[in-house]
């Protein structure tokens, strides 16, 4: 299946906004001009073709390939995911700037189905070389330099071999691939067509969040009531979305065998199940003195006997009100991009003067952000919701962060260029650590060092903290629904029993918040996503580390770290640092550099 772009980070964005500049558009043309383009017909045309001619050329017959058959097999294996992805691309990029658009989503649909059908002959490929033996494989590539390249692939796609089914299920299951999008779809639909309204004005659900950062108390409450209510009145829908993908997902693990609802996400990660494990005890093990102790810290900020969660993003006291300009927010990213290499601001520039970025907030523009890679042969396009925050600021600096990592992995081609999401945070988090850094740097008073710090401990917190809490919620989510249908109630204290575990005594919890697991799109979209943020944030924290010990020689091992997509495994791409994220010392090394942050808080507070 070629899966769709989706929002992936937990951003507090919002409609409308003045005085920002001239918010960039994306320019798709350099996929295809239009639904009627002559080239995407022409695709499609072809695709058809030569999904057919592959199977009856290759289909029954790998076993007998020599190096050189070999090769040319995989290399028309993936100029077909290329194809195939651009038109995907191009679909799901039009489908996110207007996801309320009919015609979109129709678009969008029918491509889908048409590829789906296309692809399914090939199914018969990753079946049949998790059948060749071992020694075959290491003998083709021992013969051949070009086809030993694609190895980590072979690897990867044969580390499934213990959970294939048999030919007939495995062409099912991927026919009913589109079943379980047309899920997703409807929940994007469901969260996009919300209708909020606080204090008198209409809101989507982008300027409904957006006033969990206002700098009035009331106004945040009145948002957080109104979220609660929207998606109270609509917890039905959500919990069937929910319960039938977590159920679709528990029938497709039991008859592959996989001995947790977790164990697909670590195989496509390329990581043990050990490592997950050790990063999340450490983190959850670290919250009494990561966000238990930062938000006893807001807590008295802001004067409060306890917080309530309107309260868990807000501005504090002393915090600079002035919204950024998108030009301001451009050259911060893109001076500390270039004042760590050149060659990372050189890579970043073409995203703003090329349409590669769509940062303005639209009606039925889809929620969030992302940096979607769509092909190697094209580039990345970013989607923002920039409303002038501090924090989209850095949300800018993380999405550019994976566009300069896509463009360097694309040399890999297709096959080899997408970065297991493990690593795929590596430089979304460490340009805004870089960006982070140069404004910490240029803090003209001890009070404008205090809020920045602030905003840094939160991002932090919101990167591990909260998603190791929201992986928790997913590990207890699917294995609930392994015993059974699950009520909206059912869900909800699953919600709860991680939040006050996360957030720590500070908090008392409002009556509806139970609700606020309903839109979060990386539970439906792409479960277990979510231990990728704190792996990368733990992981560019150490990297960091190394940076400010040894810059020497750092940015050369970058690049070529970032370059490597997904040729290597993280054990591999982490040596020339002299990192090893099995060990579980290297999670405390990361999880450090926060609780620093907030030691230095605290001494502020003197």
């Amino acid at each position: 299946m070629f899966q769709l772009p989706f929002p992936v980070r937990d951003a507090n964005a919002a409609s409308g906004a003045d005085g920002l500049g001239d918010l960039p558009e994306w320019d798709l043309s350099d996929l295809y001009t239009g639904e009627d383009a002559p080239e995407l017909q022409r695709d499609l045309a072809w695709l058809e073709e030569e999904c057919a001619r592959f199977a009856a050329d290759y289909e029954g017959k790998l076993a007998d390939l020599d190096a050189e058959g070999f090769l040319t097999c995989v290399l028309r294996n993936e100029k077909i995911s290329a194809i195939a992805g651009r038109i995907m691309s191009f679909a799901g990029l039009r489908y996110y700037q207007l996801t309320v658009d009919a015609g979109r989503a129709k678009f969008l649909s029918d491509t889908q189905e048409k590829i789906t059908t296309f692809t399914t002959p090939l199914v018969f490929f990753t079946l049949e070389l998790n059948r060749l033996e071992d020694g075959v494989l290491e003998g083709l590539f021992a013969q051949n330099a070009a086809l030993a390249r694609y190895k980590p692939v072979f690897e990867r796609i044969r580390a499934m071999k213990p959970y294939q089914l048999s030919d007939e299920l495995e062409k099912f299951l991927h026919d009913m691939g589109v079943v379980g999008d047309a899920w997703e779809r409807m929940f994007d639909e469901t969260i996009a067509g919300l209708e909020f309204e606080v204090d008198g004005e209409p809101l989507n659900i982008e300027g409904t969040l957006n006033l969990l950062t206002d700098e009035t108390r009331a106004t945040r409450e009145a948002a957080a009531r109104e979220l609660a209510d929207v998606f109270g009145s609509n917890i039905k829908t959500f919990a069937r979305v929910h319960n039938t993908q977590a159920k679709e997902k528990e029938i497709v693990d039991r008859w592959r065998g996989m001995p947790t609802a977790q164990t697909g996400r670590h195989l496509s990660n390329d990581v043990e199940a050990e490592v997950v494990q050790a990063l999340r005890d450490a983190v959850v093990k670290a919250y009494p003195k990561l966000s238990h102790r930062y938000y006893e810290l807001k807590r008295k900020w802001l004067g409060l006997h306890k917080l309530q969660i309107w309260d868990r993003n807000a501005p504090l006291p002393m915090e600079d009100k002035r919204s950024v300009g998108w030009e301001a927010a451009r050259e911060t990213v893109m001076s500390a991009y270039a004042g760590f290499d050149a060659r990372m601001a050189e890579i970043a520039e073409p995203f703003f003067t090329k349409g590669w970025i769509d940062a303005g907030v639209k009606p039925g523009k889809a929620p969030g952000a992302f940096a979607h890679p769509t092909v190697t042969d094209v580039h990345p396009y970013v989607m923002l919701n920039y409303l002038g925050k501090p924090r989209d600021v850095m949300t800018l600096a993380h999405e550019l962060g994976h566009g300069v990592h896509q463009v360097l992995a694309a040399e890999q081609g297709e096959m080899l260029s997408s970065t297991p999401l493990t690593l795929a945070e590596t430089a979304s988090v460490f340009g805004e650590m870089l960006t982070f850094r140069k404004m910490l740097g240029e803090a003209k008073s001890d009070a404008e060092r205090r809020v920045m710090l602030a905003g840094k401990v939160e991002d932090m917190i919101n990167t591990v903290v909260r998603q190791i809490a929201f992986y928790d919620f997913e590990c207890k989510l699917h294995a609930a629904r392994r015993q059974g249908e699950l009520t909206p109630e059912d869900i909800g204290a699953l919600w709860m029993s991680v939040q006050g575990e996360s957030l720590g005594p500070a908090f008392e919890f409002m009556e509806g918040y139970e609700h606020f697991w309903a839109y979060i799109p990386h539970f439906v979209h792409s479960p277990f996503y979510v231990y990728a943020y704190a792996f990368g944030d733990g992981l560019v924290n150490a990297l960091y580390a190394v940076y400010e010990e040894s810059p020497e020689g750092f940015q050369d091992k970058y690049f070529e770290m970032l370059k490597a997509g997904g040729s290597k495994h993280h054990t591999e791409l982490l040596a020339p640092f002299g990192l090893d994220a099995t060990d579980p010392k290297f999670w405390a090394k990361g999880l450090s550099m926060i609780s620093g942050f907030i030691d230095e808080l605290e001494a502020m507070e003197g």
